[in-house]
């Protein structure tokens, strides 16, 4: 009977631990990128990041409005597809996150935004630089790198005034991200009194360049700008170096990547390339970044593609705004989020009225002996 009583008594103590744990708050933040595709690359880098934070998090022992919070990463591919894009939105709001972080292109990020605002699920795009996506209305995205007015202005400018650039033509893949990089990367040009000698598009699955390079070959280019990822333009360097076009080359955030060496089959020659990353280091937030580097590579194996930091300090950014707000809920987190000022490993994360970061730096890059090389940080 004695022994029976213990039981019972074991049996209640396990029972109210289980009822104490049970009021643990999960959290649960989405995360969109493409990670299959031509861009897959950039897409796990994304995830990567989130996933380093979410780690952190639970480590850390985070509370939210005295109670022990636990996240849990909810990543979908959207595969740089709009419908894809919106699908997996959908399925996060179905799921009841409490945030998402993405998505990476332009054209999934904006169609999806209006699905979180409809659900009041606060959105954070890492890399979305279309300035459309925070010109919506909507209180719930925010960005934390600069837009496409800033990035493609900047290039357009330093085309003219520090490449010298007479001739030059310009591409895109009809992308939201493409279109718009190069349409404010032509009047940055233009504002400059710069010659645009032609404008081309292809498309951000295509391989063949030929009729639209040699096209522009016939123009005498010097400067050469692409607004497009990486994967499409690899290809397009091997095939301006076979047709013998030696123009510079210029692009935004979508082929300032480590993996463009490896695209481009060793036909880049050192200083051909200039770039832009929507965002920067500079001054005491190097030493932050340089470790964050460090941590990722001895997480993942792997270095940092991209926009990986970015992703972390949105993640970080957010669970900030809910520890302020003693919540985890949308409603009552969202005005903390929108005053937030956090400093993460890429600068201070801090938003206007817009929803757009505050203060957005750029990196301009080249490469040298296949390596990326910073030339500057501009703001």
């Amino acid at each position: 009977m004695q022994l029976k009583a213990k039981l019972i008594a074991a049996t209640a103590a396990l029972a109210f631990a289980g009822a104490v744990s049970a009021q643990d708050l999960v959290v649960r933040i989405g995360h969109v990128g493409p990670t299959s595709g031509s861009i897959a690359h950039l897409g796990k880098d994304n995830e990567n990041g989130a996933r380093m934070a979410i780690d952190e998090l639970n480590a850390k022992g985070v509370t939210i409005g005295g109670r022990k919070a636990t996240f849990q990463l909810l990543a979908e591919d959207d595969a740089a597809d709009p419908k894809q894009g919106t699908a997996a939105a959908q399925k996060l709001v179905d799921s009841k996150v409490n945030g998402v972080i993405g998505h990476l292109n332009s054209g999934t990020t904006i169609p999806a935004s209006k699905i979180y605002h409809d659900a009041g699920i606060p959105q954070i795009s890492p890399s979305a630089t279309n300035p459309r996506y925070t010109r919506q209305g909507y209180k719930t995205a925010f960005r934390v790198v600069a837009d496409d007015v800033h990035l493609g202005g900047t290039l357009g400018r330093y085309a003219v005034e520090q490449l010298k650039g007479q001739r030059i033509a310009v591409i895109d893949d009809r992308t939201a991200y493409g279109q718009g990089v190069a349409d404010e990367f032509e009047k940055g040009v233009k504002g400059k009194g710069g010659t645009i000698v032609g404008r081309e598009f292809t498309n951000d699955k295509a391989t063949d360049f030929t009729a639209i390079l040699t096209s522009l070959k016939g123009k005498n280019p010097d400067v050469v700008f692409f607004g497009g990822m990486d994967a499409v333009a690899g290809p397009m360097l091997r095939q301006m170096k076979q047709l013998g076009i030696n123009a510079k080359f210029m692009g935004g955030d979508g082929i300032c990547t480590g993996e463009l060496p490896k695209l481009a089959a060793g036909t880049m020659a050192d200083g051909q390339i200039v770039c832009a990353e929507a965002g920067g280091v500079e001054g005491a937030f190097k030493t932050s970044m340089d470790k964050f580097r460090a941590d990722y590579k001895k997480k993942f194996g792997i270095d940092v593609q991209l926009y990986a930091p970015y992703v972390y300090d949105a993640l970080n950014a957010m669970v900030a705004a809910m520890q302020k707000a003693g919540s985890a809920d949308p409603a009552k987190y969202l005005p903390e989020l929108q005053k937030i000022s956090h400093n993460g490993v890429t600068g201070t994360i801090a938003f206007d009225e817009k929803g757009d970061i505050k203060n957005g730096a750029l990196t301009l890059f080249t490469y040298k002996g296949g390596q990326r090389e910073q030339i500057a940080v501009v703001r």
